[in-house]
C-alpha cells in the first residue's frame, strides 16, 4: 500500500504542481535600476550580456551587466565569486541591494550581490 500512496503523491505533485518551486519573475536592468524598496534584499533574476568584468576587488568580481533596456549605456553592477567572460549571454540570479556602500569610493544605489550565472 505504501508504494501505491507514494505513486499517487508523485502524480499529484506532477499534475497539480505541488512542491514545485516557481521560478522568480524575469526582471530587466531598467526595472532594477528603478527598483522599489520592496525588492531590497530579495532574490531577482534577469538575462543579458556581461559587459565588463573587474576581477577580485574586495574578494569578489564586479560585473557590469546589460540587457538593452533603459537608456543607452544603462547597466547594473553585479558582484559574484563566479567569473563570466565579457560578451557571455547569461541568466543571472542574485540578491538586490539598494544603497550599498563598500567604502573606498565603491557606492551603488542598486547592486545585485552574490550572483550566480547560467549560460543561455
Amino acid at each position: 500500500m505504501r508504494g501505491q500512496a507514494g505513486i499517487l503523491a508523485g502524480l499529484l505533485v506532477g499534475l497539480l504542481g505541488w512542491g514545485v518551486a516557481s521560478a522568480e519573475p524575469m526582471h530587466t536592468v531598467e526595472e532594477l535600476n528603478q527598483a522599489p524598496a520592496e525588492l531590497d534584499g530579495e532574490e531577482v533574476r534577469l538575462e543579458g550580456i556581461v559587459g565588463r568584468v573587474n576581477e577580485d576587488i574586495m574578494g569578489r568580481n564586479f560585473i557590469y551587466f546589460v540587457d538593452g533596456t533603459g537608456s543607452e549605456g544603462d547597466y547594473i553592477t553585479v558582484t559574484s565569486t563566479e567569473l563570466p567572460e565579457v560578451g557571455d549571454r547569461v541568466s543571472v540570479t542574485g540578491t538586490l541591494i539598494l544603497d550599498r556602500d563598500f567604502g573606498a569610493g565603491y557606492s551603488y544605489p542598486v547592486i545585485l550581490e552574490g550572483a550566480k550565472f547560467t549560460e543561455q
